[in-house]
């Protein structure tokens, strides 16, 4: 495990030999990084929020804020691991009732330390392998699912923003750096270009009949022939394009006939 990332602890307590104690106990261990010292909960509260630690050694009685009362303003939200550290056995109860990993009872020696040094170790690296299995796994489902298309696009016009649908479009037709999106008998113009949108549109539902119209493949109503290999595309909402032949092959495939 020379090569892990090193586990980063916070040490918090209101007596100065104590933090001194845990920093020499944890310096022989290169998986440990102590990150930062706190001597009131007031100061742990702003280093936990600020640094995220992953193990925090914390103290139950100090001034003003306790441990406890630390642990209470986040709530169990974003919480590090924890062990206690502290010369008052009362409170053990109560500080596994918060989850705590050990509850190291002063004066500790070194072997009582490393037993909770190793659980805190032992429980982070597997928190630590299922997040990178999970985020693998999750990986692997993306990969699976195949490319993800493009669903909605943004529309400006006549000072409104709306979403369209890219179900509901019928065709694409490209006007210099624009595009023009057709849905039924509306049209929209929008600021991008024909091959940069092609890209990001479902190929089995979307084609190129020219280089500069799409089509969506299940809104053709008619193909007539026209001159030298071309075909006029009817639209259902009668938009009518041109097949050119450089796109022939395309629609071929795409409709499974010989043109």
């Amino acid at each position: 495990m020379t090569n892990a990332t090193p586990i980063r602890a916070l040490v918090i307590d209101d007596e100065p030999l104590a933090r001194e104690m845990i920093r020499e106990m944890l310096e022989a261990d290169p998986e440990a990084e102590i990150i930062g010292e706190c001597a009131n909960g007031h100061e742990a509260i702003a280093a936990i929020r600020s640094l995220s630690p992953d193990l925090i050694f914390l103290d139950i009685q100090m001034p003003e804020l306790g441990g406890f009362e630390v642990l209470e303003s986040f709530k169990g939200n974003g919480l590090p691991y924890i062990i206690f550290a502290t010369a008052y056995d009362q409170y053990a109860v109560r500080a596994f009732e918060v989850h705590a990993l050990d509850y190291l009872l002063k004066p500790f020696d070194q072997e009582r330390f490393d037993t909770a040094w190793q659980r805190a170790k032992t429980q982070i690296r597997e928190e630590r392998l299922n997040q990178r299995e999970q985020h693998i796994l999750a990986l692997l489902e993306e990969l699976k699912a195949g490319p993800q298309y493009l669903e909605r696009l943004v529309v400006k016009t006549e000072g409104r923003v709306f979403f369209l649908d890219v179900d509901a479009i019928q065709c694409i037709e490209a006007e210099g750096n624009y595009i023009r999106v057709y849905n039924g008998q509306k049209a929209y113009l929008l600021r991008d270009t024909i091959s940069g949108l092609e890209s990001q549109l479902d190929p089995k539902k979307f084609l190129r009949i020219h280089r500069s119209a799409i089509v969506r493949i299940d809104k053709i109503k008619e193909l007539q022939p026209w001159f030298h290999g071309e075909y006029h595309v009817i639209l259902e909402n009668g938009k009518q394009l041109t097949l050119s032949r450089n796109y022939r092959a395309n629609l071929q495939e795409a409709v499974g006939k010989a043109l």
